[in-house]
C-alpha cells in the first residue's frame, strides 16, 4: 500500500515523543532522523527532506505551545502542519460546474481509465459528462474507452479509423455540445518528445479547456518533476491526477515533486475500480497516513453510494445484524474495506482485534451471509444474542450453510460492534487524537 512504510515510521517517531517526559534537542534530532529515513525510503528528494526536518526542528525549539496544548502535542502538531505544507498545503477547491477537461500523460500512466473515473466523479455530482477518444496512437485505445463509457453510462465520441487526433477532437466537439463535462483523452508516448508536445499543444488550442490535467503514476518517483515541468511549459497544466497510489511505496517522490513544481495534485487513484478516485487533500492525506483517520472522505464516499446512514452507524457502533450486512455490502461499493478502515480514527490499532479475514470478505461469502440472515426471525436479527445452539442448527439448515458459517457471521458481528464502540473520533484537530499515541 502506498507510503505504508512512511506512515508506520511517522507514527513510530511521534510515539517516541509521546513516551518522553519532555522534548529537548536530543529527542528532536532522533525524531528528525526517523522522519528523514522514512521520506528518503519513499523516494523523496534529499534536499527537500532536510529542508523539511530543519523547519520542524526550528519551530519545535523556537515556538511556545499555544494555550491548551502541551509541548508534546505542539511538536506533533508541527510535524503534521509541515508535512501538509510539504505536499502542497490546503486543497484548492474543485468546482462542480460545466467544464472542458484535457487529460495527458505518458504510456502506462492509467490515463484512459482515469478518463472514466473522472467522468463518473462528475456524473455522481449531477453533471452530464461525455468522453472524446483522441488517443489515436495506442492500439485499441478507442475500444477501451468505449467499454469504460458503457460501464458508467457515459457516451464516447471518436473514430477508430481516424489517425489524426485533431480531426477527432473537432468532430467530437460537434457532438458534445449538449454535455456539461467534456473529457478528452489524448495519446501517450514512451517518453516526452517534440511530436507528443506538438500534438498536446494543438489539442489544447482546439478544445480550449478550463482544466489541463496531467495523469501521472505514483511509481514514477522523482522523475515526476521533469514530466510536470515539461507539460507545464507546453500547455500550462492546471493540476495532476496521481494514479497507482494503491500499489507502490515510492509515492512520496511523485507527490513532493508535484508540490515543488506548483503542479498541484487534484485527485489520486486508489484502486482499479472506476469508483476508486479521491480528491487529493494534503490535510486529509497526512491525517490518514499517520493514523488520525479521515472521516470527511469517508462521509463523502458514503454519500456517493447512498450510504450516509451506514457511515453514521459505522462511526457510532450502533447497528443490528441486518445493518451489519448492509454496511459490508455498501462499504464494498466505496472501495476495499481496508481502504475505508484507514479513514476511521483509531481503526489501525483497534482493527487488529477483528477477525483476520474481515477486510477481505469475498462475494461468495457475502451470498452465504445473506442466506443466513434471511433464515433468521425478525427478533434474531434485532438481537443476535438470542441465537444459541438449537437456533444455530435451524438457521444453518434453513440457509443451506454449515453451523460453523453461522457462527462465523455472529462472531464477526459481535467483534466488529465491540471494536467500533471503542473508536472515538474526538474533536477536530490533533489534540483529540493524542491518546492514540500514548499522550
Amino acid at each position: 500500500m502506498v507510503l505504508e512504510k512512511l506512515g508506520s515510521a511517522l507514527k513510530g517517531a511521534m510515539r517516541k515523543i509521546a513516551g518522553r517526559g519532555f522534548v529537548d534537542r536530543e529527542v528532536l534530532e532522533e525524531m528528525s532522523r526517523d522522519i528523514q529515513r522514512a521520506l528518503l525510503q519513499s523516494d523523496v528528494n534529499v534536499k527537500l527532506v532536510f529542508d523539511l526536518t530543519k523547519r520542524i526542528k526550528d519551530r519545535a525549539l523556537d515556538e511556545k505551545p499555544p494555550s491548551g496544548l502541551t509541548q508534546k502535542e505542539h511538536v506533533i502538531n508541527i510535524v503534521y502542519e509541515e508535512l501538509v505544507k510539504f505536499l502542497g498545503g490546503k486543497a484548492s477547491g474543485i468546482e462542480i460546474k460545466p467544464s472542458r477537461i484535457l487529460l495527458m500523460g505518458l504510456f502506462g500512466s492509467g490515463k484512459t481509465t482515469t478518463c472514466g473515473k473522472l467522468a463518473l466523479f462528475y456524473r455522481n455530482r449531477g453533471l452530464k459528462p461525455c468522453l472524446i477518444a483522441c488517443d489515436t496512437y495506442r492500439p485499441a485505445a478507442y475500444e477501451q474507452l468505449v467499454q469504460i463509457g458503457e460501464q458508467i453510462g457515459v457516451p464516447v465520441f471518436g473514430d477508430p479509423k481516424e489517425k489524426d487526433s485533431r480531426k477527432v477532437m473537432k468532430e467530437g466537439l460537434k457532438k458534445a455540445q449538449k454535455f456539461d463535462i467534456i473529457i478528452a483523452d489524448s495519446s501517450g508516448r514512451d517518453a516526452l518528445n517534440p511530436e507528443m508536445i506538438k500534438e498536446i499543444e494543438d489539442l489544447n488550442k482546439i478544445l480550449e479547456p478550463e482544466e489541463r490535467i496531467l495523469v501521472m503514476p505514483a511509481d514514477l518517483g522523482q522523475k515526476a518533476e521533469e514530466q510536470s515541468r515539461s507539460f507545464q511549459k507546453a500547455v500550462g497544466i492546471t493540476g495532476v491526477i496521481m494514479t497507482k497510489m494503491e500499489g507502490t511505496a515510492k509515492g512520496g517522490g511523485a507527490l513532493s515533486a508535484c508540490a515543488t513544481t506548483g503542479a498541484r495534485v487534484r485527485f489520486i487513484g486508489t484502486g482499479e475500480k472506476l469508483e476508486s478516485l479521491e480528491r487529493f487533500d494534503a490535510e486529509r492525506f497526512i491525517s490518514r497516513l499517520i493514523g488520525f483517520g479521515d472521516l470527511k472522505t469517508l462521509v463523502e464516499k458514503a454519500k456517493e453510494v447512498g450510504a450516509e446512514k451506514t457511515a453514521e452507524k459505522i462511526i457510532s457502533g450502533k447497528f443490528t445484524l441486518e445493518d451489519f450486512y448492509q454496511q459490508i455490502e455498501q462499504l464494498q461499493g466505496m472501495g476495499s474495506l481496508s481502504q475505508v478502515a484507514k479513514m476511521i480514527p483509531g481503526f489501525s490499532k483497534l482493527g487488529k482485534k477483528l477477525p483476520g479475514n474481515f477486510m477481505d470478505i469475498q462475494e461468495e461469502k457475502m451470498k452465504k451471509f445473506r442466506y443466513i440472515i434471511d433464515s433468521m426471525t425478525p427478533e434474531e436479527k434485532r438481537d443476535p444474542d438470542l441465537i444459541t445452539g438449537s437456533r444455530i442448527k435451524r438457521i444453518a439448515k434453513g440457509s443451506g450453510c454449515s453451523e460453523s458459517e453461522v457462527r462465523e457471521l455472529l462472531k464477526m458481528y459481535k467483534q466488529s460492534k465491540k471494536v467500533m464502540k471503542k473508536i472515538k473520533p474526538g474533536r477536530r484537530g490533533m489534540p483529540g487524537f493524542m491518546k492514540q499515541f500514548g499522550i
